[in-house]
């Protein structure tokens, strides 16, 4: 049996890229405030209801005046 390569994941510092909480970015979907940074992977899981997240951030959309904050999970991308 041929042994399978493990694939290396991107680290969770990787995922959450330069957004640290008070950073605005701006994507297709809104331009952001990073309002908080979650690295707790059982919290990140429960807030973003999905098992095997290792972290989130809170953002709120600049751009709405009724933009309330909620959490994400999405990795950066240049894009960002």
């Amino acid at each position: 049996m041929m042994p399978i390569a493990a694939i290396a994941l991107p680290s969770a510092a990787d995922e959450i890229g330069p957004r640290r909480p008070g950073t605005i970015y701006q994507n297709v979907g809104g331009r952001f405030e990073v309002l908080a940074l979650v690295t707790d992977p059982r919290e990140a899981a429960n807030l973003l209801r999905r098992e095997g997240a290792r972290s989130a951030l809170i953002v709120k959309d600049i751009l709405r005046a009724d933009g309330q904050p909620y959490a994400i999970g999405s990795a950066w991308t240049t894009s960002d």
